[in-house]
């Protein structure tokens, strides 16, 4: 139909069906005082006045589904017959959101037989062809079909632009090939059909081979693959109606004309009751100023593309300032355990009717790899939850016969197979504490866990270091409930037992409280990552890693036990060695690992100078003493710090990495942790491979036992001085960009500015110097450390820093900026918004005051570059499922990635890794990767 004539603007398209979902799940528990959810109505007011704050000057509708049954019905009548129950508090949000659009003066459209996907198709296609621009708000993979010039889909809670690439990056596939791979791939949320055995990916492949779905079908007999084949041919028709059920219709008549979208200015007194009716008054405020008494002017809406962090739609008064009330006390607990497959088949639908659920497993032990799932934990309801025995082992007694009888427990295969559905629908969100572990845990046994949301993470993401983030330290901090402690259920000492041998009765209230509490934090949390603007660190950064980590820590990585062992045993002999030498130069036998001895020794019978004594009165013996008494020239301490090297190469990695192979993988698997520093750096424990000491010969040794499986090869990708190209952007100190930019040494430009010296006349020493300069700044050294690791006097360490900083004087205002910031806020922040607290910043302690500087002057950096290289695991771990290449991420060490690669492929993989890690964040310096492969990790490194 023709419409008519309206002066050519931008189209707004919002999704409204599909935003109430999403909107659903990101702020859910939040209620009026007459207990009706609104959650979802304030997501979705916040999105619209959003848009109709930065579009002013562009036409704008929301679109709803009309009813679940529409035209597709009528060719497949299973389409969508798979649906869940929509959850009872999103079923009063409906008419609310309605009622929110009609208050706001836009227009809302339905149409009765057709999907709101058609009817924003359909507008979107009318749009263009009138020479307009359409822009759609959803989050929708559907709507990827329609992206094409004058065509844009920006995602609701990001506002960042969807991109062709991006599109290729999820379906393989340019946005007008879409529908032929989803009629392959089908889509078990719409249950459509598709064609049996070909994923997304497959169906890329065959799309790209062969152009189109039906250029594929009718030459699927040419296929060499057997199965693939067969699959096309014989549902050759299924294909075909698939395609129909996922392409949208655009060429069906629009029900109202483009003159019908202006919006209009909203009857303030409508929408004022509205608003207060649902207590939304942060967006009351908001609307009073544009329309009530003069309102400021809109700021131009122009979506950036998406690339990197993107900044969330929230603002810092759009979610309650306290977090919402629990729907029950703390010590509200209905705990059962499910034993039969009644009781278990009513979880699952209380599930399914939920849309959520807390869960957790339980095992017998902390290490995934050696670890068997002994139960499962879930819950639904504050209050409630429940405990499904699988694998306990003990057999608890019956006095009266003295027979031994089993357990009651449900069987493991059977009932996994059915969790399975509700742990991989995609309308059904899993919510765990360190779903890291649980992951791996469901991982080894065939289930596979999505979508999630860790509440670990997302209380490391709003409070960073202030204090820890186990399940029992927060679950007291935020909802004052002490949980029942691991040891009060299975005991302690040689008395304590494995959670297999504890009768299910026994462990019931331990298990279903982990998952009830879980899900009371999950409802405080969640709203809090909003009111913060934090939804993008977590979303877009910490959460996305979670998988990552969990398969790098299943992978693990092989080590060669002949060369650990060899190892052993010439760290044995250094020591004993080294022992005798020592014992011989203190005149006298003693115990070296013994600091009240060693002090003894040292500072009694040898008379060397004395520190300070500890608060036990024994002489302090500790690294920094020993090694300001090493600069001093006492050989017997030198062969002391060796001897304390040594051992602990020995102890730490040759001897203990042998115990630490896990038997049924073969290989070592360390653990990452997320949620421990205060930059955002991981770490490595169990065993820490992050430690190991890269500048020394020893540590360079232990390297050479980590090595890959046969026909593969390592493959180290190393971010070069990414901390001083850190200081130079963040700084904005011109010159050291310049060097960067065009590839001069950094360390011979500081050189040649600290000393005065033409750049082509710097020595290595002068080198080395400038080098230790660099770095020491990044660290706040003063003159004194910087005088020792030059081994010059003080003055003259510090005139080369106050040279430096007059050379370079943006660093100065960096740094005073900096520490005048954390002074302030008690924190600083990283590029991307991480905060990094600094609780010592404004201590009258003079020591403990310059401590928090440095540190404050430091963290923006170190956790930039931290969150630079999360990114790169992100990046890289994309690159190797889009592209399918033979590689695996094994570890992340510092500024470093080590991968697995096929030793043929190699070549062809290490420039895609660097290219993929390089362009992770643009920044006036280049991000440089140095890539390297070898038989071990030392040779690839």
């Amino acid at each position: 139909m023709r419409m008519a004539q309206t002066p050519c603007k931008t189209l707004y398209l919002i999704d409204g069906s599909g935003f109430i979902f999403r909107a659903y799940h990101a702020l859910p528990g939040l209620t009026r005082p007459d207990g009706t959810p609104v959650g979802a109505v304030m997501g979705f007011c916040n999105m619209l006045i959003k848009i109709i704050e930065e579009s002013s000057d562009g036409l704008l509708a929301v679109i709803f589904d009309s009813a679940r049954r529409n035209f597709r019905h009528d060719i497949y009548p299973e389409y969508k017959a798979n649906r869940g129950e929509t959850p009872e508090d999103l079923i009063p949000q409906f008419p609310l959101i309605r009622q929110a659009t009609a208050a706001f003066g836009v227009t809302s459209i339905e149409l009765e037989g057709y999907e709101a996907d058609d009817l924003i198709a359909a507008y979107a296609h009318h749009a263009v062809a009138e020479g307009c621009e359409a822009k759609i708000v959803s989050g929708d993979k559907d709507l990827m079909q329609l992206i094409r010039p004058g065509v844009q889909l920006l995602d609701p809670f990001k506002f960042a632009t969807i991109t062709p690439d991006m599109v290729i990056a999820k379906f393989g596939v340019t946005p007008d090939k879409v529908v032929d791979v989803q009629a392959l791939a089908g889509d078990s949320s719409d249950n459509v059909p598709g064609v049996p055995g070909i994923g997304v990916k497959t169906a890329a492949e065959l799309i790209n081979q062969f152009g189109d779905l039906e250029t594929l079908l009718a030459n699927a007999g040419t296929i060499k693959q057997p199965k693939r084949r067969e699959s096309l041919i014989e549902f050759a028709d299924k294909a075909r109606i698939s395609k129909k059920l996922v392409q949208l219709a655009h060429d069906m008549p629009i029900p109202l004309p483009f003159s019908e979208l202006i919006p209009h200015t909203p009857d303030m007194h409508a929408l004022r009751d509205f608003l207060t009716q649902q207590e939304f008054r942060s967006i009351l405020n908001r609307a009073e100023k544009r329309w009530g008494n003069g309102a400021p002017p809109p700021k131009k809406f122009d979506p950036p593309h998406a690339s990197g962090i993107t900044q969330t739609m929230w603002n810092d008064h759009d979610v309650p300032s306290a977090a919402p009330e629990m729907p029950a006390e703390p010590g509200i607990k209905n705990y059962e355990l499910v034993t039969t497959q009644k009781d278990l088949d009513r979880w699952i639908a209380k599930i399914k009717k939920a849309g959520l659920v807390a869960i957790d497993t339980e095992t017998n032990s902390l290490t995934p790899a050696k670890a068997d799932l002994v139960g499962i934990c879930l819950s639904v309801t504050p209050g409630e939850a429940c405990y499904i025995p699988l694998q306990h082992q003990g057999a608890p007694l019956d006095l009266l016969s003295a027979d031994v009888k089993p357990f009651v427990q449900l069987p493991l295969k059977e009932t996994l197979e059915q969790l399975q559905p509700v742990l991989s629908d995609p309308a059904i969100l899993k919510v765990a504490h360190n779903f890291k572990y649980d992951s791996q845990i469901f991982q080894r046994y065939g289930l596979n866990v999505t979508p999630f949301d860790d509440t670990m993470i997302m209380s490391y993401v709003l409070f960073g270091a202030q204090h820890g983030h186990g399940l029992d330290e927060i679950t007291l901090k935020y909802i004052g409930h002490e949980n029942i402690s691991y040891t009060d259920v299975v005991g302690k000492g040689v008395k304590q037992k494995t959670f297999s041998e504890m009768a299910p009765e026994d462990v019931r209230e331990y298990a279903c409280e982990d998952a009830d509490m879980t899900l009371r934090l999950y409802q405080i949390l969640q709203p809090l990552l909003a009111q913060q603007k934090k939804m993008a660190l977590y979303h877009e950064l910490d959460k996305p890693l979670i998988p990552i980590l969990a398969q790098m820590e299943s992978t693990g990585i092989t080590v060669d036990t002949h060369v650990l062992r060899r190892l052993s045993q010439d760290f044995a002999t250094k020591i004993d060695a080294l022992e005798k030498q020592i014992h011989q130069e203190a005149g006298q036998e003693f115990n070296i690992a013994s600091p009240k001895q060693m002090g003894e020794i040292l500072f009694g019978a040898m008379g060397l100078p004395a520190p300070k004594k500890t608060k036990t009165g024994a002489y302090a013996t500790d690294a920094k003493t020993l090694e300001e008494l090493s600069l001093q020239g006492h050989e017997i301490v030198n062969h002391i710090l060796e001897w304390r090297q040594f051992s602990k190469l020995r102890s730490t990695y040759t001897d203990a990495l042998q115990q630490q192979i896990v038997p049924r993988t073969g290989r070592v698997h360390t653990s990452f942790a997320q949620s421990i520093t205060n930059t955002g750096r991981l770490s490595s424990n169990d065993p820490n491979l992050q430690n190991i000491p890269i500048r020394t010969e020893e540590g360079r040794k232990i390297r050479t036992a980590f090595v890959p499986e046969k026909g593969k090869i390592l493959l180290c990708a190393d971010y070069s001085q990414i901390e001083l190209r850190l200081i130079a952007e963040m700084a904005g100190i011109d010159r050291l960009k310049q060097a960067f930019t065009y590839n001069i040494d950094i360390h011979t430009l500081t050189a040649s500015e600290v000393f005065g010296i033409p750049l082509d006349q710097i020595t290595r020493e002068e080198r080395r110097a400038a080098k230790a300069i660099n770095f020491g700044i990044i660290y706040g050294i003063s003159g004194f450390g910087l005088a020792r690791q030059l081994g010059t006097e003080n003055h003259v360490a510090a005139a080369y820093i106050k040279q430096y900083m007059e050379r370079f004087p943006q660093l100065r205002t960096y740094m005073d900026e900096t520490k005048k910031f954390a002074k302030d806020h008690g924190y600083v922040l990283t590029l991307l918004g991480r905060q990094c607290h600094m609780p010592g910043i404004n201590s009258k302690n003079g020591a403990e005051r310059g401590f928090a500087e440095r540190q404050a002057i430091n963290a923006p950096i170190q956790g930039t570059a931290a969150d630079i290289v999360k990114m790169a695991m992100i990046a890289v771990d994309d690159l190797i499922r889009t592209k399918n290449l033979p590689a695996n991420l094994l570890l992340q060490v510092h500024d470093e990635l080590v991968l697995e690669v096929d030793q043929d492929a190699a070549t062809e993989i290490a420039p895609q890794i660097k290219q993929a890690m390089e362009s992770v964040m643009e920044m006036s310096v280049p991000l440089v990767v140095d890539t390297g492969t070898g038989p071990n990790w030392d040779e690839a490194h």
